[in-house]
């Protein structure tokens, strides 16, 4: 039987030298999510340099963060508006002159406004790095490029923290900044000769959803920063931000039906795959970004590692990643990619099992496994869920795509680390609270602590600050385990969801 049309193999912008412009843009991508993580271990230098509070110095991550996300939806108008190449070497040039200013910033004012500037510039970087990736590559090789994309999506901001704290140890916090240059640049100069462009359409910016969509973005991001350090509900102040979080998302769920030019394409909602696709990455990124951010806390205040040893530590999950990335993206076309996405959150979510069994007197083995074991199942998963989720939309809706699936990517880390932290904190003081009660003048054989107080205060003064430690860090580890014990329930409950996927029908006309 003949190929319908649909499946001819030819990709949808032409170029010279495919396989250099695909490294050159990768180069891209690999700075700009590398910047998500890269700077949190440099925090305290930075501190000290700029003169900063602790609680001011956060504003060099929020400001980040924040900026990213309001900007992140406009997107696919200004690709249309202005051209993709047009936008996609801007945002890179824009990225990169930031960059160097936040390297060279001598106040904490300075760093938070290059910061946000910077931020600007990334939000179109990753919904345009996937789109430029699809339109290059023809359908036959757009699975092992979304593959290639998904690995770095997973990998550089795995790697981020042990970057940074290397460059901070070794050379200087300034160069976790810098070190984007040597990538950029020549990333830069071969994407100009080489960057082909989607036609450009004068197509309407909605302003008013675009408003109120970035202010429940940055509400949220907001309470989610906040929420553990002013008890959650317990305050004001977050209760107003969720107030504000869902009535401007109500607004704009509202606006956006009824109006004739809305901000994201509404044939984009029809589409299956891709709107199940958006709650699977959205949890992908809650596990990657939960298990993140406490898994360094864990290796260095409980294992006592230091920096350079638990980064290397993370090793073994990005070469997981990085096999069944490959695997998937050659594949696919061959077997259902509902058993890749179903057998990976088993994967994961027994991986995460693994470590709610950890001792604090186990070795480094056990983790190095189980960082294996997860970074297969999470390789497995994200570039399948790329795959399917566009390879059914159609071109002209892969801008808004993009950026939505960013937008709920980075939605999903940032709430999959305000929830592991909070359980970790109230867990804690659950935990110390049990432990404590059972320690009594009984706990230990042949040792009246009541008397040793009493008759030689400094002994028994020291013995009860040592139970204490003792109690804080068996609560603390209480916590961790209980918090991978979430996690591993989070995977499992996802992969009934793989069964509502339909197969699309480019995957299956070009086996």
């Amino acid at each position: 039987m003949d190929e319908p049309a649909a499946f001819e193999d030819k990709p949808l912008l032409k170029t010279k030298h495919r396989g250099l412009l695909l490294a050159a843009v990768m180069l891209v991508a690999i700075c700009q999510f590398l910047d998500a993580t890269i700077a949190n271990v440099a925090l305290p230098h930075m501190q000290a340099a700029l003169g900063a509070s602790i609680d001011s110095i956060s504003w060099v991550l929020t400001s980040f963060i924040i900026a990213g996300a309001i900007f992140m939806p406009a997107t696919g108008w200004l690709s249309d508006r202005i051209g993709s190449r047009n936008l996609y070497l801007g945002a890179s040039a824009g990225f990169l002159i930031f960059s160097m200013a936040c390297g060279a910033a001598t106040s904490l004012t300075e760093m938070v406004i290059f910061r946000t500037l910077q931020g600007i510039s990334t939000a179109f970087l990753a919904p345009m790095t996937q789109t430029i990736m699809f339109d290059i590559s023809p359908p036959s090789k757009q699975a092992m490029t979304i593959s290639i994309f998904s690995m770095i999506v997973m990998v550089a901001p795995i790697t981020g923290p042990f970057i940074g704290g290397l460059l901070t140890e070794y050379l200087n916090w300034r160069w976790i900044f810098y070190v984007n240059l040597p990538l950029g640049i020549p990333a830069l100069a071969i994407m100009w000769w080489l960057l082909p462009s989607r036609p450009i359409e004068k197509r309407r910016l909605d302003l008013f959803g675009f408003a109120w969509l970035g202010l429940a973005l940055a509400a949220l991001q907001f309470m989610l920063d906040r929420g553990q350090h002013l008890d959650w509900f317990n305050s004001w102040k977050i209760i107003i931000y969720l107030i504000v979080v869902l009535s401007a998302l109500w607004i704009f769920i509202i606006h956006s039906r009824a109006t004739a030019h809305p901000l994201f394409n509404r044939q984009i909602y029809k589409n299956t795959n891709f709107m199940i696709g958006l709650a699977f990455i959205c949890v992908q990124g809650l596990g990657v970004a939960g298990i993140a951010s406490v898994l360094p806390m864990m290796l260095q205040g409980l294992y006592g590692y230091p920096v350079m040893d638990s980064g290397m530590v993370s090793v073994p999950r990005g070469i997981g990643v990085m096999i069944t990335s490959l695997i998937a993206g050659s594949m696919i076309r061959y077997v259902d990619y509902r058993i890749f996405l179903m057998f990976g959150y088993l994967i994961i979510a027994f991986s995460i099992w693994c470590m709610s069994g950890w001792t604090l007197e186990m070795g480094m083995e056990p983790i190095l496994i189980a960082g294996f074991i997860q970074g297969l199942g999470f390789g497995m998963t994200i570039s399948t869920m790329n795959i399917t989720a566009f390879d059914g939309l159609a071109p002209e809706l892969r801008p808004d795509g993009s950026s939505l699936f960013a937008l709920f990517r980075n939605m999903g880390s940032a709430i999959g680390v305000s929830i592991v932290v909070t359980f970790l904190a109230r867990n804690q003081q659950i935990s110390h609270a049990d432990l404590a009660a059972s320690v009594t003048s009984a706990s230990i054989q042949g040792v009246d602590l009541p008397a040793a107080v009493d008759r030689v205060p400094g002994i028994g003064s020291g013995v009860m600050t040592f139970i204490d430690a003792e109690v804080n860090r068996q609560a603390l580890m209480i916590a961790y385990l209980d918090d991978f014990f979430m996690l591993t329930w989070i995977m499992l409950a996802c992969i009934p969801l793989a069964l509502l996927l339909r197969k699309p029908s480019s995957l299956r006309g070009s086996q």
